[in-house]
Formats: C-alpha cells, sequence, structure tokens
C-alpha cells in the first residue's frame, strides 16, 4: 500500500478484459475500480466477472471495488424500407407512430414521450449529432422537422433531444432487472444513465436502499441545470462526457467538467471524469498527446477518479491503457504545482465538528509531517471528508464495514482496511498504529493524526483529533 497513487482508475470490463488473469493484471497495474457494463452482455458473464474481480481482490491483497453501470432508456428511431436514407440540409423530414419502414420524407419514432415533450423550434440530434434536425410543427403523434446538418442515416440510429426534458424514468424495465441482479451479486456501486432532474435520483435511491452507493451520470444539460440538487442527492457523480458531448456544444463541456469535479469536491461525494479520455489506445500501444494532457487536465483539477471505457472493455492494448493513465496520474501527483494547487483551493466547509475536525487533521499533518491520516468510520463519511481536504499524505480509513472499506476505493487517496468493530478510542488509536506499520503506510517512529468520532457508530460524529506515534 506505500506510495499508491491518490487518483482513481476505473477499468471498464468486456470481450478484452474477462478473463480471471486480465483483471487480475489490470488490478496489479493499478485498476482500482471496475466496471460492468449492463448495456452489453449476459447477467452470467457479469456475474463470472464479479467473482474474477473477488478473486483478485484477494490475490493483490487490497480493496476492489465494482460499479453496475445501467444502461437507461435507449431513444432510437425505427428502421428504413432500404436500410438507410440521404438527408441534406434545409430538407423538409417528418418523424411519426407510423410502423411503416421508413422513406427520404419520414421515420418511425417508437417514443411517444419524445413526441409529446417537443415543441416548435426543439431540437432533435440523430446518430450522435450527425443529423440535426429543428422543429417546425408537432403533435403528440408527429414531428415535421427541418434538416439543419444532414447525412447518411441508417436503422435504429439514437436520438437525442439536447433542449427538452422528456417525461421518462431514468430506469427501464430492463435496468430495473438489472439492478436487482447487480445488488444480488453485492455491487458497490450502482451507476444511474441518463439522470434529467433530482426526481431520477430519488426514484433509484429508494430502489438501491443503503445495499449500494448511487453515481448519477451526467450526460443531459437537463442534469446540469439541477447539478447541486443531484449531487446532494447522489452519492457519486460520473461526468459522462459521451453523450454531453453530443448534447451540448463542444466548447462547453470543459467547462461543466470543471464545474462538476468542483462542486463534487466541495460536497465530500467521489467524481469520476469519463469516456475518451485514452481513445486512440483502442488500437494504439499508445495514447495520442493530447488525451495524455486530458487525463493529466482532469487529475490537476482534484477529480477523485479517472475512467477507461472501450479502452480495456474492448480494446487491444488494455493492459497497456492501465498502465500508462496510472503514470500520467502519478506523474502529476509529483509535480510541485500540483500540490500548490491542491492547497490553493478553498473549499467551503459545514459549521459542524466533523467538518472542523477533518480539515484540521489535513493542516496538523502537514505541520508535523505525519506520514498518513487515520480515520475509524462504519459509514465512510469520516474518510470521504478527509479525502476532499487532499491531504498530500495517505487517509488510511479502518472500518468494521467490507462494504465500507470497498467503496472508499472510488474515492481521493484513501486506503481502506476492515477491522473488528471497536468500542474506544484508545482501542482506535491502538488497531491504527499497528495497521499502519502493517500495511506499510506508516514507518516506526513517525507520526499519524487519527481522526474518530465518540460515541462510535453514529454516522457524522467526527468530534476527536489525537497525534499518535508509530512504535
Amino acid at each position: 500500500m506505500t506510495k499508491r497513487r491518490a487518483t482513481r482508475i476505473v477499468a471498464t470490463l468486456g470481450p478484452a478484459s474477462s478473463s480471471p488473469e486480465m483483471i487480475q493484471k489490470l488490478a496489479e497495474a493499478g485498476a482500482d475500480v471496475f466496471r460492468l457494463n449492463f448495456s452489453h452482455g449476459k447477467h452470467e458473464e457479469h456475474a463470472a466477472r464479479f467473482n474474477a474481480i473477488r478473486a483478485a481482490e484477494k490475490a493483490v491483497g487490497r480493496p476492489l471495488a465494482t460499479i453496475a453501470d445501467l444502461q437507461g432508456p435507449k431513444l432510437r428511431i425505427g428502421q428504413f424500407a432500404n436500410g438507410s436514407i440521404a438527408l441534406t440540409a434545409g430538407q423538409k423530414f417528418r418523424l411519426d407512430l407510423d410502423h411503416a419502414p421508413g422513406t427520404e420524407q419520414r421515420v418511425y419514432l417508437p417514443h411517444p414521450e419524445i413526441l409529446a415533450a417537443l415543441k416548435p423550434g426543439s431540437t432533435l440530434l440523430l446518430d450522435d449529432g450527425k443529423v440535426r434536425l429543428k422543429v417546425d410543427t408537432c403533435s403528440p403523434d408527429h414531428a415535421d422537422c427541418t434538416v439543419l446538418a444532414g447525412t447518411k442515416l441508417s436503422d435504429r440510429k439514437g436520438v437525442n433531444v439536447p433542449d427538452t426534458v422528456i417525461g421518462l424514468s431514468a430506469l427501464t424495465e430492463k435496468d430495473l432487472k438489472d439492478m436487482a441482479y447487480a445488488l444480488e451479486l453485492g455491487v458497490d456501486f450502482i451507476a444511474l444513465s441518463f439522470v434529467q432532474r433530482p426526481e431520477d435520483v430519488l426514484e433509484a435511491k429508494k430502489l438501491v436502499g443503503n445495499k449500494a452507493w448511487l453515481i448519477s451520470k451526467i450526460e443531459k444539460p437537463s442534469a446540469v441545470h439541477h447539478l447541486e440538487k443531484i449531487i446532494e442527492l447522489s452519492d457519486a457523480l460520473m461526468v459522462a462526457r459521451g453523450d454531453l458531448g453530443v448534447e451540448m456544444l463542444p466548447e462547453e463541456v470543459p467547462a461543466i467538467q470543471k464545474l462538476m469535479v468542483r462542486l463534487c469536491r466541495a460536497a465530500g461525494k467521489p467524481v469520476i471524469v469519463a469516456t475518451q479520455m485514452l481513445e486512440s489506445m483502442i488500437t494504439a500501444p499508445t495514447p495520442t498527446r493530447a488525451e495524455a494532457s486530458d487525463v493529466a487536465n482532469a487529475v490537476y483539477d482534484g477529480t477523485d477518479a479517472v475512467m477507461l471505457s472501450a479502452e480495456t472493455a474492448a480494446g487491444d492494448f488494455p493492459l497497456e491503457a492501465v498502465t500508462i493513465m496510472d503514470r500520467i496520474c502519478r506523474k502529476v501527483e509529483s509535480d510541485p504545482m500540483y500540490r500548490s494547487i491542491m492547497d490553493a483551493q478553498m473549499l467551503p466547509h459545514e459549521r459542524t465538528a466533523a467538518d472542523a475536525i477533518t480539515a484540521a487533521a489535513k493542516d496538523v499533518a502537514t505541520t508535523i509531517g505525519a506520514a498518513a491520516i487515520i480515520t475509524y468510520t462504519s459509514s465512510g463519511s469520516t474518510a470521504l471528508k478527509a479525502s476532499r481536504e487532499r491531504p498530500d499524505v495517505p487517509v488510511l480509513c479502518l472500518t468494521s464495514n467490507e462494504n465500507t472499506m470497498r467503496r472508499c476505493s472510488l474515492a481521493y487517496g484513501i486506503r481502506a482496511a476492515q477491522l473488528p468493530e471497536l468500542k474506544t478510542f484508545s482501542e482506535t488509536v491502538e488497531h491504527a498504529t499497528r495497521m499502519a506499520g502493517h500495511l506499510g503506510v506508516a514507518q516506526k517512529g513517525e507520526s499519524l493524526v487519527i481522526t474518530a468520532g465518540v460515541p462510535f457508530g453514529t454516522s457524522g460524529s467526527t468530534n476527536i483529533l489525537r497525534i499518535a506515534r508509530v512504535d
């Protein structure tokens, strides 16, 4: 556990990375969290990958977390009589509820909820924005549009509606089945796709309960408008730049990414920057310099985690992708300018004892040159508060809760270990000093800053700070 990087790496599993041997290699190369993409694959395939992750966890000797990423509502057009058509700017084109095969003039849109929500002037994007339509007139059963930008359009291409909130739940019937299965497996996080409003998060939270932490994926402009409330209701956030980049102008996405990272840090909620980070490594053994800068910039912003998608799921170089991402993160974290940026960022604190203690823990650790900050927590809240301060020493999270131990693998700088349930603070100090030495977080004679809450077992009750020494 010594000298581990603070920024986390999330690796998506798929055809290129499903064998137990490859999953263990990815963990050894630096992957901290594994994403199971329920948009693809059968339940038994995800179960096999999940079991392989748990085996790899034992082999590498540190917690590995799992994310079940739900597909969400996939909006698509119907099929064309000849498989595809060609659209040109200025052309008129209709979307309707007629099941007949599409032509150059119209196509079936099997989503009456979209038609019900549209208004004249609304924008529709087809095939990841390659075709752009403006609604001229509409009714509950059709929308007559003008093509603003056109190209070839083929069967069942996706539909995005960037400036309209659609009356659809973020959870489809497929998602409900996938979620139930994932929770039965014991995944640590459920990722909710295509969140539009806070109500979507509340709906999912009621179903997930305390069986997992909920990650809200921000990929809709409407979600950006409700960002602070969505963060408040979620356990973590994912900056899903793929669909967000389709529905927003490209120049808007970087600023939105930075805003999300900043708000999540202030709230003490883990945030993942995702999509196309090392995209060229799907087919190449090294990334472009722009991709390396993209990963580095996310780390300089203070993100908790960076994510690999197709690079590890279906690419030719999954192990190399994790290795290079690990190297980029380490290089940034060793840059003196990075530490200056983290220390200069002033975060708002709540006027609570827990916030005061965890903020002070970073200052005390810096002043005395402590080897680590150690928290004892059941829910993980104390460790997350320590993590949000972005200290330059590890945060060792000691917990009796195995789920908390794994979930903390997504948060910046936290090393987590499981202990029996402790009854007193003196027991905590004794176990903390022994565990810090055992795990290599601190050497004999080095100082530790230890925080905990009394009475024990009460979430958010952090009210003690103590300096101890490793014997």
